[in-house]
């Protein structure tokens, strides 16, 4: 069954480093030297790696996650051991031969397939559930209003005296919206602290932003009376988000596809770091998107190969624009995706305005653009992206990072395709596909 296995690249490896560190540390560790036991099954890699003290560490990758296991004390998902074992298997059979897992690898591996089919641990109390909701409304409510009256009293002060005040009154506020259980009202609040240092033209912004958190607040206090789906919006945008439990306990509501993995970033919300992945269905064309988050240091656990394609069921969140959603049970390992399909610049720009008219709250898009060409500029705040035919193009969001020198790398002055948001400041590219592959930005 081994023969059937399909090795990742080296470069498919490296993206599921959960930052730079890992990935030098990782190919550092992919020398023969430290390794012993190596051995691969069917969706399944093992070894033994020395380290600084007298046992080897104890690695295991389930390439149907892919998910990993280690005995070293690194907090980080996957570990640079993980990374390493999996580049010395992609090298091919030589270095990690087809055999049979030791018990320690296959006990590992075996509760994973037993938790993946094993489902949740029964229905819950609808009575209990219902006062708890009930009383979280409430909780919600309380904290509009006090919003509403510290936007009230911001704007009678006028916005030209906002930089003074600093980050604390913020802070204070944002604190109240988690006690008030809504974590969503609470991250725009945080956000709106740090516009008025935004650089020119901050009074502008900070004002278009208290009006979105205005608008948010009163549809809080109105939701009984919105229509199903913008009232399952708001409570998105509240973070009165299901269950993940609950959404994949409803079987006819699970999107079972296959699912090409568009791009990754990580970043912070608060003290959480958190990863998104976002997934597009080969089969029912739908866009997902997939968060991850780590709290006291640790690694956000969820783990993708950008470019592959990952069998599973997913089940989206309520919304008028549904996208974020939550995984099931994943079959096989991932598989080759090839390049998807995409859009041109003015039909990327009319999805974003369609799904806007849907969630005013709406901050950016997932688009797949095709035949474009990276224009760079003087500063990261004048490159664009341009249709090959030169109909039109979009600003890229000043992101300051290297990869938008590598997207113009990949492009060599020629139309490519690229996976990225599209927002109201323009296009935040992720993934570029150069000769098949794709290429994290």
């Amino acid at each position: 069954m081994t023969g059937h296995q399909v090795r990742w690249s080296a470069e498919q490896v490296l993206a599921l480093a959960p930052d730079a560190a890992s990935r030098r540390a990782g190919s550092r560790l992919a020398a023969p030297g430290p390794w012993s036991g190596t051995g691969t099954g069917r969706d399944a890699v093992w070894g033994l790696c020395a380290g600084s003290g007298a046992r080897p560490y104890r690695t295991a990758v389930d390439l149907t996650g892919p998910a990993s296991t280690c005995s070293c004390p690194s907090r980080k998902f996957p570990c640079k051991h993980a990374l390493a074992l999996l580049l010395r298997w992609a090298e091919g059979p030589g270095p990690v031969p087809p055999g049979e897992a030791p018990d320690w690898a296959a006990g590992w591996l075996a509760k994973r397939r037993e938790k993946a089919v094993g489902g949740g641990s029964g229905p819950a109390d609808p009575g209990a559930a219902r006062h708890r909701a009930e009383r979280r409304a409430r909780r919600v409510a309380t904290g509009a209003r006090e919003l509403e009256h510290r936007l009230t009293d911001l704007l009678e002060g006028g916005l030209a005296d906002a930089d003074q005040a600093g980050y604390a009154p913020w802070d204070e506020m944002a604190a109240r919206m988690v006690d008030a259980q809504a974590p969503g009202l609470a991250a725009r609040v945080r956000e709106l602290a740090g516009v008025p240092a935004s650089g020119p033209g901050w009074p502008g912004r900070m004002l278009a932003e208290c009006a979105l958190l205005h608008l948010l607040c009163r549809a809080a206090l109105g939701l009984d009376g919105l229509p199903g789906p913008l009232a399952a919006t708001v409570r998105a945008r509240l973070g009165l988000t299901t269950e993940a439990a609950s959404l994949l306990a409803d079987r006819e509501a699970v999107v079972e596809d296959d699912w090409l993995v568009l791009g990754r970033w990580d970043g912070e919300e608060g003290r959480l770091a958190v990863r998104r992945f976002w997934l597009l269905g080969r089969g029912s064309g739908r866009l997902a998107l997939l968060l991850s988050f780590g709290a006291a240091g640790r690694t956000p656990e969820l783990v993708l190969p950008v470019g592959r394609v990952v069998t599973a069921g997913l089940a989206f969140h309520p919304a008028g624009v549904p996208l974020r959603a939550v995984p099931g049970k994943r079959r096989g390992e991932p598989a080759p995706g090839g390049v998807p399909a995409g859009t041109g610049v003015a039909a990327a720009l009319a999805a974003y305005g369609t799904r806007l008219a849907d969630d005013p709250w709406l901050e950016a898009w997932p688009v797949v653009l095709a035949g474009v060409v990276p224009v760079p500029g003087s500063d990261d705040a004048s490159w664009r992206l341009a249709d090959h035919d030169g109909e039109a193009a979009l600003p890229l969001t000043p992101t300051g990072r290297p990869g938008l020198w590598r997207l113009v790398a990949v492009s060599g002055g020629g139309p490519v395709t690229v996976f990225g948001e599209c927002g109201p400041t323009g296009f935040t590219p992720h993934t570029v596909w150069s000769e098949g592959e794709a290429v994290p930005l």
